[in-house]
This record gives structure tokens, sequence and C-alpha cells, in this order.
């Protein structure tokens, strides 16, 4: 967690389709702050050809890139649309390997709150998105991640306004 910084990083977790880009987006417009976009879901979404791990490790960079260099403009909170433990578990399901430096920076790229989202709204296909039956998989295996690392993190669910007054209230008590 950050102890020399009044920012506190807050990273949205889950399986697809569960709502993290948007809940992103609209908490940070509620507390005037801004949002580091998921990198992945641009890049792999304009390739024309099927993402190799090199792919996911540029993307995963790049994430933390953007991260590094948006949490000097942001205003109390920084929301994060992905993290380092989905870039591990996506290495690990897809590649069956997980590159060293990812797993290194889970453990020093910190977070001082987890919001992992339930797969308990519809999912919406798009071009990216690979595992609609899967969902409650990740989910556990994010929750076993978290767990095992003892990081700070709230289960947040519900649909439309409800997801997002439950991640207020989730920060609220954590941050109050």
């Amino acid at each position: 967690m950050q102890k020399n910084s009044q920012i506190k990083k807050i990273a949205l977790i889950g399986p697809e389709s569960t709502g993290k880009s948007t809940l992103c987006e609209m908490l940070a417009s509620h507390f005037k702050t801004i949002w580091v976009p998921e990198i992945a879901r641009q890049y792999i979404g304009s390739l024309e050809r099927k993402y190799t791990l090199e792919d996911i490790e540029y993307c995963t960079k790049a994430q933390l890139n953007e991260e590094n260099q948006l949490v000097k403009k942001s205003n109390r909170f920084l929301f994060c649309d992905s993290e380092m433990i989905i870039a591990k578990v996506w290495c690990e399901d897809v590649f069956k390997t997980i590159p060293g430096w990812i797993e290194e920076k889970i453990k020093t790229n910190l977070y001082d709150l987890h919001l992992l989202m339930k797969p308990d709204i519809p999912f919406e296909h798009d071009a990216v998105r690979e595992n609609p039956h899967r969902r409650e998989f990740f989910f556990n295996w994010y929750k076993r991640e978290l767990d095992e690392r003892g990081f700070p993190y709230e289960v947040i669910g519900g649909n439309g306004g409800e997801r997002f007054n439950n991640s207020i209230a989730a920060i609220s008590k954590h941050f109050t």
C-alpha cells in the first residue's frame, strides 16, 4: 500500500464483463479524479492475429506505465481497470506460464484496495472477450489469489446503481 502517498490506488479485478470499466469511470467521476483504462482491451482488439504471450507482456508493461503516470495526476484516489493478478491469471490460463517479472510486480505494485467484481450481471459479448461460461471459475481464482496474498478487498455485486453504491460503501469503509 502506498505509505508515502496520499493517493489511494484501487484496482478493479474480476472476470470478463463484470462492469469493471464502467465502474472505474463512474467512480472516478464521483470522486473527481481519474482512472486507468485497460490497455489490453484496445491493443488486443486492434490485432489482426491471435494474441501472444509477448502481447500480454507488452500490455501489462504499458498498463503499469500508464498507472505510474496517472497516479501523479490523480486526486485522492486512482482507479485501475486492470492489475497484475489479472495479467498472471491470463498468462497462466492461456499460455500455461507466468513471466517472473509479473509475479514480482504483484508483490511490489501494491493497491490499497481491490474491488472484486461478482459475475452476477449478464455477459456482454465483444471482440476480445473469450470466457462467457467461465466467469465463476475466474471469480474464484481471483478471490483465491487475493486471499493467499492477504490483499485488502471487497466483493462487489449488484445491478446498475446497486453495484455503484456497493462500491462507494466499500471505499468509504476503508478510507473514511
